[in-house]
Protein backbone atom coordinates (compact mmCIF):
# COMPACT_ATOMS: atom_id res chain seq x y z
CA UNK A 1 0.00 0.00 0.00
CA UNK A 2 0.89 3.52 -0.44
CA UNK A 3 1.30 6.32 2.12
CA UNK A 4 -1.94 8.09 0.84
CA UNK A 5 -4.20 4.13 0.84
CA UNK A 6 -2.49 3.65 4.39
CA UNK A 7 -3.79 7.61 5.11
CA UNK A 8 -6.87 6.87 3.66
CA UNK A 9 -7.34 3.39 5.49
CA UNK A 10 -6.52 4.62 8.65
CA UNK A 11 -8.78 7.70 8.33
CA UNK A 12 -11.81 5.60 7.61
CA UNK A 13 -10.77 3.37 10.64
CA UNK A 14 -11.24 6.57 13.09
CA UNK A 15 -14.30 7.67 11.06
CA UNK A 16 -12.93 10.64 10.03
CA UNK A 17 -13.83 12.76 7.00
CA UNK A 18 -11.55 14.23 5.05
CA UNK A 19 -12.23 18.10 5.81
CA UNK A 20 -11.76 16.91 9.74
CA UNK A 21 -8.50 15.90 8.99
CA UNK A 22 -7.51 18.60 6.70
CA UNK A 23 -8.38 20.80 9.50
CA UNK A 24 -6.72 19.36 12.28
CA UNK A 25 -3.26 19.38 9.90
CA UNK A 26 -4.20 22.75 8.74
CA UNK A 27 -4.61 21.82 4.93
CA UNK A 28 -7.25 22.03 2.69
CA UNK A 29 -9.38 18.67 1.69
CA UNK A 30 -8.09 18.69 -1.80
CA UNK A 31 -4.90 18.57 -0.58
CA UNK A 32 -5.53 15.18 1.82
CA UNK A 33 -7.97 13.82 -1.23
CA UNK A 34 -4.49 14.28 -3.65
CA UNK A 35 -2.38 12.47 -0.80
CA UNK A 36 -4.59 9.57 -0.69
CA UNK A 37 -5.05 9.58 -4.32
CA UNK A 38 -1.06 9.30 -4.77
CA UNK A 39 -1.30 12.39 -7.15
CA UNK A 40 1.20 14.66 -4.57
CA UNK A 41 4.50 13.59 -3.74
CA UNK A 42 5.04 12.11 0.02
CA UNK A 43 4.78 14.74 2.81
CA UNK A 44 7.84 15.97 4.44
CA UNK A 45 8.44 14.36 7.92
CA UNK A 46 7.38 17.35 9.96
CA UNK A 47 3.98 16.70 7.88
CA UNK A 48 3.85 12.95 8.10
CA UNK A 49 4.47 13.83 12.45
CA UNK A 50 0.93 15.76 12.16
CA UNK A 51 -0.77 12.86 10.13
CA UNK A 52 0.52 10.70 12.64
CA UNK A 53 -0.72 12.40 15.72
CA UNK A 54 -4.30 13.32 14.55
CA UNK A 55 -4.86 9.76 13.13
CA UNK A 56 -3.82 8.37 16.69
CA UNK A 57 -0.87 6.31 15.11
CA UNK A 58 1.58 5.30 17.57
CA UNK A 59 3.69 3.45 15.22
CA UNK A 60 4.85 5.39 12.24
CA UNK A 61 5.21 2.20 10.14
CA UNK A 62 1.56 2.01 10.35
CA UNK A 63 1.20 5.11 8.43
CA UNK A 64 4.16 4.72 6.25
CA UNK A 65 4.90 0.90 5.72
CA UNK A 66 8.47 1.51 6.43
CA UNK A 67 10.85 0.74 9.32
CA UNK A 68 12.93 3.46 7.69
CA UNK A 69 10.94 6.46 9.86
CA UNK A 70 12.33 7.99 13.41
CA UNK A 71 9.46 5.35 14.79
CA UNK A 72 11.81 6.30 18.55
CA UNK A 73 9.90 9.90 18.58
CA UNK A 74 7.15 8.29 19.92
CA UNK A 75 8.81 6.02 22.74
CA UNK A 76 11.64 7.60 23.50
CA UNK A 77 15.22 6.19 23.81
CA UNK A 78 16.37 3.78 26.02
CA UNK A 79 17.31 5.15 29.29
CA UNK A 80 20.81 4.21 30.69
CA UNK A 81 19.74 2.00 33.66
CA UNK A 82 16.79 0.24 31.25
CA UNK A 83 19.15 -2.79 30.81
CA UNK A 84 19.30 -3.20 34.60
CA UNK A 85 15.90 -2.40 35.70
CA UNK A 86 14.65 -5.23 32.83
CA UNK A 87 16.52 -7.61 33.89
CA UNK A 88 15.28 -7.65 37.92
CA UNK A 89 11.88 -7.97 36.12
CA UNK A 90 12.31 -10.65 33.99
CA UNK A 91 14.75 -12.78 36.79
CA UNK A 92 12.62 -15.35 38.37
CA UNK A 93 14.10 -16.14 42.10
CA UNK A 94 13.90 -19.01 43.24
CA UNK A 95 15.43 -19.22 46.37
CA UNK A 96 13.53 -17.43 49.10
CA UNK A 97 15.71 -18.69 51.77
CA UNK A 98 19.50 -17.12 50.66
CA UNK A 99 18.65 -13.94 52.85
CA UNK A 100 16.32 -12.49 54.69
CA UNK A 101 13.89 -10.11 53.67
CA UNK A 102 13.55 -6.60 55.24
CA UNK A 103 10.78 -6.01 57.58
CA UNK A 104 7.47 -4.52 55.08
CA UNK A 105 7.18 -1.38 56.94
CA UNK A 106 10.88 -0.72 56.37
CA UNK A 107 9.82 -1.18 52.58
CA UNK A 108 7.34 1.04 52.54
CA UNK A 109 9.65 3.85 54.21
CA UNK A 110 12.40 3.26 51.19
CA UNK A 111 9.50 3.16 48.35
CA UNK A 112 7.82 6.52 49.67
CA UNK A 113 11.37 8.09 49.18
CA UNK A 114 11.29 6.57 46.37
CA UNK A 115 7.92 8.42 44.94
CA UNK A 116 8.99 11.59 46.80
CA UNK A 117 12.35 11.88 44.89
CA UNK A 118 10.35 11.07 41.99
CA UNK A 119 8.13 14.03 42.36
CA UNK A 120 11.31 16.19 43.22
CA UNK A 121 14.10 15.26 41.47
CA UNK A 122 14.67 16.81 37.50
CA UNK A 123 16.74 13.40 36.16
CA UNK A 124 13.66 11.64 38.03
CA UNK A 125 13.77 8.73 35.54
CA UNK A 126 17.65 8.10 36.79
CA UNK A 127 16.76 8.80 40.66
CA UNK A 128 13.90 5.74 40.90
CA UNK A 129 16.34 3.64 37.69
CA UNK A 130 18.41 3.49 40.31
CA UNK A 131 16.45 2.59 43.29
CA UNK A 132 13.85 -0.26 41.38
CA UNK A 133 16.12 -2.99 41.43
CA UNK A 134 17.10 -3.56 44.84
CA UNK A 135 13.02 -2.52 45.91
CA UNK A 136 11.84 -5.36 43.27
CA UNK A 137 14.63 -7.84 44.45
CA UNK A 138 13.30 -7.22 48.28
CA UNK A 139 9.35 -6.70 47.90
CA UNK A 140 9.54 -10.02 45.58
CA UNK A 141 11.46 -11.65 48.74
CA UNK A 142 8.95 -10.22 51.42
CA UNK A 143 5.74 -11.79 49.86
CA UNK A 144 7.56 -15.11 49.89
CA UNK A 145 8.76 -14.96 52.94
CA UNK A 146 5.58 -13.92 54.86
CA UNK A 147 4.07 -16.16 57.37
CA UNK A 148 0.88 -14.86 58.09
CA UNK A 149 -2.37 -13.94 55.93
CA UNK A 150 -1.95 -10.06 57.48
CA UNK A 151 2.28 -9.77 56.50
CA UNK A 152 1.64 -11.57 53.15
CA UNK A 153 -1.04 -8.85 51.96
CA UNK A 154 1.03 -6.27 53.49
CA UNK A 155 4.15 -7.16 51.51
CA UNK A 156 1.90 -7.69 48.37
CA UNK A 157 0.60 -3.79 48.88
CA UNK A 158 4.35 -3.00 48.51
CA UNK A 159 5.35 -5.27 45.63
CA UNK A 160 2.02 -3.64 43.77
CA UNK A 161 3.24 -0.14 44.65
CA UNK A 162 6.97 -1.12 43.17
CA UNK A 163 5.51 -2.34 40.47
CA UNK A 164 3.56 1.12 39.52
CA UNK A 165 6.89 2.91 40.33
CA UNK A 166 8.22 0.52 37.55
CA UNK A 167 5.67 1.11 34.98
CA UNK A 168 6.47 5.10 35.95
CA UNK A 169 10.03 4.77 34.80
CA UNK A 170 8.89 1.94 31.66
CA UNK A 171 6.64 4.61 30.24
CA UNK A 172 7.48 5.88 26.99
CA UNK A 173 10.41 3.63 26.46
CA UNK A 174 11.19 1.29 23.91
CA UNK A 175 10.31 -1.85 26.45
CA UNK A 176 5.88 -1.90 25.61
CA UNK A 177 6.03 -5.97 26.63
CA UNK A 178 7.84 -5.33 30.28
CA UNK A 179 5.73 -2.25 31.13
CA UNK A 180 2.80 -4.58 29.99
CA UNK A 181 4.17 -7.32 32.37
CA UNK A 182 4.54 -4.91 35.50
CA UNK A 183 1.19 -3.53 34.67
CA UNK A 184 -0.22 -6.95 34.84
CA UNK A 185 2.01 -7.95 37.77
CA UNK A 186 0.93 -4.58 39.79
CA UNK A 187 -3.01 -5.65 39.71
CA UNK A 188 -2.31 -9.09 40.61
CA UNK A 189 -0.16 -8.04 43.92
CA UNK A 190 -2.72 -5.04 44.90
CA UNK A 191 -5.48 -7.49 44.39
CA UNK A 192 -4.12 -9.89 46.50
CA UNK A 193 -3.31 -7.44 49.26
CA UNK A 194 -7.22 -6.45 49.41
CA UNK A 195 -5.98 -2.72 50.09
CA UNK A 196 -8.42 -0.20 48.53
CA UNK A 197 -6.43 2.04 47.46
CA UNK A 198 -3.89 -0.09 46.25
CA UNK A 199 -5.97 -1.71 43.60
CA UNK A 200 -7.42 1.90 42.66
CA UNK A 201 -3.39 2.93 41.64
CA UNK A 202 -2.77 -0.64 39.81
CA UNK A 203 -6.19 -0.35 37.88
CA UNK A 204 -5.08 3.18 37.49
CA UNK A 205 -1.83 2.54 35.47
CA UNK A 206 -3.72 -0.15 33.93
CA UNK A 207 -5.89 1.79 31.89
CA UNK A 208 -3.40 4.60 30.51
CA UNK A 209 -1.41 1.36 29.88
CA UNK A 210 -4.30 0.47 27.78
CA UNK A 211 -5.18 3.62 26.34
CA UNK A 212 -1.91 4.27 25.24
CA UNK A 213 -1.81 1.26 23.33
CA UNK A 214 -4.06 2.80 21.06
CA UNK A 215 -7.76 2.92 20.16
CA UNK A 216 -8.21 -0.79 19.96
CA UNK A 217 -8.11 -0.58 23.50
CA UNK A 218 -10.02 2.42 24.89
CA UNK A 219 -12.82 -0.16 25.57
CA UNK A 220 -11.03 -2.24 27.59
CA UNK A 221 -9.43 0.82 29.07
CA UNK A 222 -12.75 1.50 29.99
CA UNK A 223 -13.77 -1.50 31.66
CA UNK A 224 -11.33 -0.97 33.72
CA UNK A 225 -12.12 2.37 35.19
CA UNK A 226 -15.82 1.50 35.67
CA UNK A 227 -15.38 -1.67 37.51
CA UNK A 228 -12.91 0.12 39.99
CA UNK A 229 -14.65 2.78 40.05
CA UNK A 230 -17.98 -0.05 40.94
CA UNK A 231 -15.63 -1.81 43.73
CA UNK A 232 -14.54 1.64 45.37
CA UNK A 233 -18.27 3.51 45.79
CA UNK A 234 -19.20 1.98 48.47
CA UNK A 235 -16.18 2.73 50.22
CA UNK A 236 -16.31 6.38 49.52
CA UNK A 237 -18.35 8.10 52.32
CA UNK A 238 -15.54 6.19 55.01
CA UNK A 239 -13.13 6.43 52.79
CA UNK A 240 -9.77 7.45 53.82
CA UNK A 241 -8.61 10.61 51.85
CA UNK A 242 -5.78 8.44 49.45
CA UNK A 243 -9.11 6.23 48.64
CA UNK A 244 -11.00 9.36 47.37
CA UNK A 245 -8.56 10.72 45.71
CA UNK A 246 -8.05 7.77 43.62
CA UNK A 247 -11.49 7.24 43.28
CA UNK A 248 -11.48 10.86 41.75
CA UNK A 249 -8.37 10.11 39.35
CA UNK A 250 -10.48 6.96 37.95
CA UNK A 251 -13.12 9.39 36.81
CA UNK A 252 -10.77 12.08 35.20
CA UNK A 253 -9.03 8.77 33.24
CA UNK A 254 -12.66 7.89 32.33
CA UNK A 255 -12.83 12.11 30.76
CA UNK A 256 -9.43 11.35 29.35
CA UNK A 257 -10.56 8.15 27.34
CA UNK A 258 -13.37 9.56 26.42
CA UNK A 259 -11.91 12.84 25.31
CA UNK A 260 -9.06 10.45 23.04
CA UNK A 261 -12.67 8.97 21.73
CA UNK A 262 -13.54 12.36 20.63
CA UNK A 263 -16.86 12.53 22.59
CA UNK A 264 -17.02 15.98 24.34
CA UNK A 265 -19.63 15.65 26.29
CA UNK A 266 -18.49 12.43 28.37
CA UNK A 267 -15.10 14.06 28.65
CA UNK A 268 -16.24 17.02 29.98
CA UNK A 269 -18.57 15.26 32.13
CA UNK A 270 -16.12 13.10 33.96
CA UNK A 271 -13.87 16.03 34.33
CA UNK A 272 -16.56 17.44 36.27
CA UNK A 273 -17.13 14.46 38.10
CA UNK A 274 -13.08 14.29 39.37
CA UNK A 275 -13.00 17.85 40.14
CA UNK A 276 -16.64 17.49 42.45
CA UNK A 277 -14.15 14.49 43.89
CA UNK A 278 -11.52 17.01 44.42
CA UNK A 279 -13.16 19.63 45.85
CA UNK A 280 -13.70 17.50 48.89
CA UNK A 281 -10.16 16.78 49.23
CA UNK A 282 -7.84 19.11 51.34
CA UNK A 283 -6.36 22.24 49.90
CA UNK A 284 -2.84 21.20 50.06
CA UNK A 285 -3.23 17.77 49.68
CA UNK A 286 -1.54 16.12 46.74
CA UNK A 287 -1.78 12.57 46.24
CA UNK A 288 1.47 10.66 46.15
CA UNK A 289 1.05 8.84 43.21
CA UNK A 290 -1.36 9.81 40.94
CA UNK A 291 -0.94 13.64 41.37
CA UNK A 292 -4.93 13.82 41.96
CA UNK A 293 -5.95 17.12 43.81
CA UNK A 294 -7.59 20.22 43.49
CA UNK A 295 -4.38 22.31 41.74
CA UNK A 296 -4.68 19.86 39.22
CA UNK A 297 -7.89 19.88 37.93
CA UNK A 298 -6.68 22.88 36.13
CA UNK A 299 -4.43 20.78 33.70
CA UNK A 300 -6.38 18.16 33.56
CA UNK A 301 -9.17 20.48 31.87
CA UNK A 302 -6.09 21.64 29.46
CA UNK A 303 -5.72 18.17 28.76
CA UNK A 304 -9.26 17.30 27.89
CA UNK A 305 -9.32 20.05 25.74
CA UNK A 306 -6.05 19.34 23.87
CA UNK A 307 -7.47 15.61 23.66
CA UNK A 308 -10.30 16.85 21.70
CA UNK A 309 -8.43 18.70 19.45
CA UNK A 310 -9.89 22.15 20.31
CA UNK A 311 -6.79 24.35 19.74
CA UNK A 312 -8.83 27.51 21.17
CA UNK A 313 -10.00 25.74 24.26
CA UNK A 314 -7.04 24.32 25.34
CA UNK A 315 -5.59 28.13 25.29
CA UNK A 316 -8.27 29.63 27.28
CA UNK A 317 -7.32 26.44 29.93
CA UNK A 318 -3.87 26.39 29.93
CA UNK A 319 -4.21 30.68 30.66
CA UNK A 320 -6.61 29.57 33.92
CA UNK A 321 -4.43 26.52 35.09
CA UNK A 322 -1.68 27.41 37.36
CA UNK A 323 1.20 25.15 36.69
CA UNK A 324 3.02 26.56 39.80
CA UNK A 325 0.45 24.74 41.97
CA UNK A 326 1.85 21.29 40.68
CA UNK A 327 4.80 20.61 43.62
CA UNK A 328 5.83 17.55 41.13
CA UNK A 329 8.22 18.11 38.83
CA UNK A 330 7.64 15.69 36.16
CA UNK A 331 3.71 15.94 36.20
CA UNK A 332 4.79 19.84 36.12
CA UNK A 333 6.37 19.56 33.05
CA UNK A 334 3.96 17.09 31.80
CA UNK A 335 1.15 19.96 32.08
CA UNK A 336 4.05 22.40 30.02
CA UNK A 337 4.15 19.51 27.34
CA UNK A 338 0.17 19.73 27.30
CA UNK A 339 -0.29 23.16 27.32
CA UNK A 340 2.45 23.43 24.15
CA UNK A 341 0.15 20.99 22.44
CA UNK A 342 -2.65 23.29 22.74
CA UNK A 343 -0.90 26.53 21.15
CA UNK A 344 0.66 24.44 18.36
CA UNK A 345 -2.89 23.57 18.18
CA UNK A 346 -4.06 27.00 18.45
CA UNK A 347 -1.36 27.89 15.38
CA UNK A 348 1.01 29.52 18.34
CA UNK A 349 4.23 27.72 17.38
CA UNK A 350 6.48 30.46 19.25
CA UNK A 351 4.60 30.16 22.49
CA UNK A 352 4.48 26.44 21.97
CA UNK A 353 8.31 26.40 21.68
CA UNK A 354 8.67 28.75 25.21
CA UNK A 355 6.21 26.21 26.94
CA UNK A 356 8.30 23.50 26.00
CA UNK A 357 11.24 25.22 27.65
CA UNK A 358 9.71 25.81 31.13
CA UNK A 359 9.13 21.82 30.02
CA UNK A 360 12.76 20.75 30.08
CA UNK A 361 13.10 23.85 33.22
CA UNK A 362 11.14 21.42 35.58
CA UNK A 363 12.43 18.07 34.26
CA UNK A 364 14.61 17.21 31.71
CA UNK A 365 13.63 13.58 31.55
CA UNK A 366 10.21 13.82 31.17
CA UNK A 367 9.96 16.40 28.26
CA UNK A 368 13.26 13.96 26.39
CA UNK A 369 10.91 11.33 26.66
CA UNK A 370 7.46 12.54 25.67
CA UNK A 371 6.63 12.06 22.10
CA UNK A 372 4.59 14.56 21.46
CA UNK A 373 7.19 17.52 22.72
CA UNK A 374 9.80 15.49 20.56
CA UNK A 375 7.12 16.20 17.11
CA UNK A 376 6.60 19.90 18.19
CA UNK A 377 10.46 20.45 18.54
CA UNK A 378 11.22 18.56 15.39
CA UNK A 379 8.42 20.35 13.14
CA UNK A 380 9.76 23.56 14.58
CA UNK A 381 13.23 22.83 13.38
CA UNK A 382 12.11 22.67 9.54
CA UNK A 383 9.82 25.89 9.71
CA UNK A 384 11.08 28.66 7.14
CA UNK A 385 11.10 31.03 10.45
CA UNK A 386 14.57 31.54 11.17
CA UNK A 387 14.50 32.53 14.57
CA UNK A 388 11.83 29.78 15.28
CA UNK A 389 14.36 27.12 13.84
CA UNK A 390 17.02 28.20 15.70
CA UNK A 391 14.95 28.00 19.03
CA UNK A 392 13.66 24.77 17.95
CA UNK A 393 17.59 23.03 16.91
CA UNK A 394 18.67 24.70 20.00
CA UNK A 395 15.43 22.20 22.18
CA UNK A 396 15.98 19.43 19.69
CA UNK A 397 19.87 19.22 20.43
CA UNK A 398 19.05 18.85 24.74
CA UNK A 399 16.34 16.18 23.87
CA UNK A 400 18.79 14.46 21.63
CA UNK A 401 17.06 14.36 18.58
CA UNK A 402 17.59 15.31 14.87
CA UNK A 403 17.18 18.46 13.88
CA UNK A 404 17.12 18.71 9.92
Amino acid sequence: MTFGQRMQLLRERRGMSRPVLAGLIGRSPSWVKQVEAGTLHLPRLPMILRIAEALRVRDLAELTGTQSMPADLFIGPGHDRLPEVAAVINAYPFNASDREAPPTAHLAARLARAWTARHSAPNHRDVIGRLLPDLIRDAQLAVRQAETGAERRAAQAVLAQTYNLSQFFLAYQPESALLWRVAERGMVAAQESDDPHVIGVAAWLMVQAHRDTGPSHYEAADAVTLATLRYLEPLLPDATTDVLAIAGALRFEAGYTAARRGDTGAAWGWWDKARAVAERLPGDYYHPVTSFSRAIMGAHAVTVAVELRAGGESVRQAAAADATAIPSRPRRARHRIEEARGYQLAGEPDMALATLEKAHQAAPETIRWNGYARCIVLEETNTRAPRRRQRAAALAVKLGIPAT
